[in-house]
């Protein structure tokens, strides 16, 4: 699904995609993250779905297999080329309807209320304004509709919260596809318009030296009918 050019002003600049990431993260970065055992932290993410469900950042489609067979529709999201070819692959032995769409979380081109759920999942943390993507889907989900997100977040020590500052102002956004290891995530979805319900916070994956993305949070914000935030 290719989405139309969007004339209005505002409109995000052109996606600069990061072909040697994606590579990197498809054959090293997702296959490490499933020793660590993420897979369960995905299947905690989407339990429970059901309806028309978007899914921003979707990559290569790691998430897909995990989708209940109580969602009836995914619209997949996913800007990055290559990753969106393999996303494509992946789609075709999953238990749920996938649309893949060629497009940014920043400015989705969707109606209002089009959808039931949205899920974020270890994106937030490398799209380029983090805020007007949620105030996309909060845009784009029906009243009472649910945000489900699985990120890395700002960390709880002062010291390492240094650390990330001067990551992500150097050398890790550069080398890890626009990634920032630093980012108020819980704050930033509050702040779009969404109610906070359940928020699990913890180390991901186990380790005994502190790592610069090592906190994560997962849990799920509620779409109020207040109309949301505006940018």
């Amino acid at each position: 699904m290719t989405p139309p050019i969007d004339p209005r002003p505002g409109t995000p600049q052109p996606f600069t995609p990061h072909p040697r990431f994606a590579r990197f993260y498809a054959r090293f970065a997702g296959p490490a993250l499933d020793r660590a055992g993420i897979a369960a932290h995905r299947r905690r993410l989407l339990a429970g779905l059901s309806g028309e469900v978007i899914e921003i950042g979707a990559g290569d489609g790691l998430t897909f297999p995990f989708y209940p067979p109580e969602v009836t529709r995914l619209v997949a999201v996913e800007p990055e080329p290559n990753l969106r070819a393999l996303a494509r692959r992946r789609s075709q032995d999953v238990p749920v309807p996938v649309d893949l769409c060629d497009a940014r979380a920043e400015r989705l081109p969707f109606p209002d209320a089009s959808f039931d759920a949205a899920v974020a999942c270890l994106t937030l943390c490398s799209i380029a304004d983090p805020h007007a993507a949620l105030v996309e889907l909060h845009r784009v989900l029906r009243p009472g509709g649910r945000l489900r997100f699985f990120e890395h977040v700002q960390a709880d020590t002062r010291a390492m919260r240094g650390v990330q500052r001067v990551l992500d102002a150097t050398v890790w956004p550069r080398l890890m596809g626009g990634c920032h290891t630093g980012r108020d995530t819980r704050r930033t979805i509050t702040a779009a318009g969404f109610r906070l319900t359940t928020v699990d916070r913890f180390a991901f994956p186990p380790s005994r030296i502190p790592l610069p993305a090592g906190v994560h949070v997962l849990g799920t914000a509620v779409r109020d009918d207040d109309g949301g935030r505006s940018r």
